[in-house]
């Protein structure tokens, strides 16, 4: 599993995170070289080991290198790390407060996508949400600078709107993986069949359970905003403009009338650069 080119740990993070195109890594760029330093290293190993469920189309494979990563956390904190992203965020660990455990929570949440398809209710949901994104929001957080203890509370909250915004994206894409993350429940309240999202049919139905959802992401980052510790809010700036470029995404995903069967909305790099840059330049944090 580990990587055996001549790049350095350093360069490997890099280009890992910079490949993905996400809406971090365009926070990130206004971070202070050594916190950008660790928040993509951090940011590298989640992109790893979720890639290794959505690229990996065998479940026991998949398992599998899990079960390296797994045990490549437990190498890394003896001492011993073989892979770059381990490498690079070694050194980053001890100072920002990056144990062990956030690590093998955030594994633990991907295996989660190995063994279950589908969600019961809100409650469910959460569970899963709080492994593969509170637990990326607090650690996160921690690497932005974070002084109050309540600033960990914002993070998860607004990790997990981050995720109700990824579902809602990713509905279509995820459903040709054969998962369903919109609970049960709610499904059946909508009157909305899983096969029907299987097979991209869309409804009235579909957008006003969509609907639903982007109404419950939006209290969601309301939530995460309110609990955000005004002695914190200059050092989360990074948070916040991700904050930004994901409600407008979630915006741009409302106004398409929640077409998310058939394509992925995305917002251009370029209008994320700009959304992360106003919030920086405009100091509205």
């Amino acid at each position: 599993m580990s990587d055996s080119s001549s790049a350095s740990p350093q360069d490997y993070v890099q280009q890992k995170a910079a490949a993905s195109g996400s809406s971090f890594y365009y926070a990130f760029l206004f971070l202070p070289p050594p916190r950008r330093a660790a928040i993509t290293a951090f940011y590298a190993f989640c992109r790893e080991v979720d890639d290794v469920v959505d690229e990996v189309s065998d479940p026991g494979v998949a398992a599998t290198k899990l079960a390296w990563w797994q045990t490549e956390v437990a190498r890394a904190y003896a001492g011993e790390p073989t892979h770059p992203v381990m490498r690079a965020l070694m050194p980053c660990a001890a100072g920002y407060g990056i144990e062990a455990r956030h690590l093998l929570d955030i594994i633990a949440g991907c295996q989660m996508d190995l063994t279950q398809t589908r969600y019961l209710d809100v409650a469910a949901l959460e569970k899963y949400c709080h492994l593969v994104a509170g637990v990326v929001g607090e650690v996160s957080a921690r690497i932005f600078g974070q002084t109050q203890e309540k600033t960990t509370e914002y993070a998860h909250k607004l990790g997990l709107a981050f995720q109700l915004t990824n579902i809602i994206r990713d509905v279509g894409e995820d459903a040709r993986r054969g998962r369903i993350y919109l609970p049960l429940d709610e499904l059946q309240r909508f009157d909305v069949k899983a096969h029907e999202i299987l097979k991209g049919t869309y409804s009235d139905r579909f957008a006003a359970l969509m609907q639903f959802h982007a109404g419950r992401a939006q209290r969601f980052y309301d939530e995460a905003l309110a609990l955000l510790p005004a002695a914190d809010r200059r050092s989360q700036k990074p948070g916040l403009m991700m904050a930004s470029i994901y409600r407008t995404l979630l915006g741009e995903i409302e106004r398409d009338g929640f077409h998310v069967l058939h394509q992925r909305i995305a917002l251009t790099p370029l209008r994320k650069l700009w959304l992360a840059w106003k919030m920086q330049a405009l100091g509205r944090f």
